[in-house]
């Protein structure tokens, strides 16, 4: 297959989705966005980062449930994707029918999670302890799903109720037993693996998952898995709460961004630099191992 042949099928912000056949090729590219805006700059290695963090999580969560992930080799991968190019930020995974259902978890009181507490005592509904600061770790994870939007819309907060209701409108009578099963291996795969984080130094505030299913109707876990661009990573060693903390992520971006307008949505090479640097530094406390 030539390479004038293969043209993404999905083209996201960040990540490329090529059609294999019966398999996908999922790339992560060294793109990055912020306030929903791809910036003018590539972040060198992010792509890798994202790809070989997921794979890491992957392996580390097969006992909890079977995830899409074929292989994180280009070898394996049509020829199209055996290029430097390509190497490292490229995963092969099985198709899915992706569930409709962000399946988001919170341990700790951060982001719109607080402002919801500051207003009147709950998040997403659910009621919390009084006296709560900004970042306190909750008593217990709660798991907030919403919906997942057509791009351009927003994704809605939903009740876990209603994620039974929304489920069942594309999946007749098995929206409770799908609602129960995402809540549950939600917190499964984050008390797993928020444990073994906190034990190399990073606290995972909250999170996102995304699941599909099977041919054989199986729940299987998809897309990517607790990378700095899904979920809150904080360095534990400054944990302090009763603020906002500092992160692994794209925070240097961001806080760029907002400070200088008319920037014309390009960083500086220093904070590109400060970014990546970041995301490089959470991947060795996780994995032990350097990219």
């Amino acid at each position: 297959m030539s390479r004038q042949e293969l043209k993404p099928i999905k083209d996201g912000k960040v990540r490329e989705i090529y059609d294999n056949g019966d398999s996908l090729v999922i790339v992560a590219t060294d793109r990055i966005s912020c306030f929903d805006v791809i910036l003018h700059n590539k972040v060198e290695k992010k792509g890798t980062v994202l790809t070989q963090m997921s794979k890491f999580w992957f392996d580390m969560t097969e006992d909890i449930l079977p995830n899409h992930m074929i292989s994180v080799d280009t070898g394996d991968m049509p020829e199209f994707f055996q290029s430097e190019e390509f190497a490292g930020k490229s995963m092969l995974c099985r198709r899915l029918e992706i569930l409709p259902v962000e399946c988001i978890v919170r341990g700790y009181i951060t982001g719109s999670g607080w402002a919801s507490y500051q207003k009147d005592g709950t998040v997403c509904g659910i009621r919390l302890p009084e006296g709560l600061r900004e970042a306190d770790k909750l008593p217990e994870p709660i798991y907030t799903p919403s919906t997942k939007a057509e791009i351009g819309d927003h994704d809605e907060n939903i009740s876990f109720e209603q994620s039974i209701l929304w489920l069942e409108k594309f999946f007749p009578g098995k929206g409770r037993e799908y609602a129960d099963k995402l809540r549950d291996y939600t917190l499964a795969l984050y008390k797993k693996c928020a444990s073994y984080a906190l034990e190399h130094g990073i606290i995972i505030a909250d999170t996102k998952f995304e699941f599909g299913l099977d041919q054989e109707g199986n729940i299987v876990l998809a897309d990517e898995m607790l990378t700095p661009d899904s979920s809150r990573f904080w360095p534990a060693d400054e944990y302090e709460p009763g603020h906002a903390q500092p992160s692994f992520d794209k925070q240097f971006a961001r806080d760029w961004l907002k400070a200088n307008p008319g920037n014309d949505w390009t960083l500086p090479e220093e904070v590109v630099q400060k970014t990546i640097d970041k995301y490089l530094q959470a991947y060795r406390l996780l994995t032990g191992q350097s990219l």
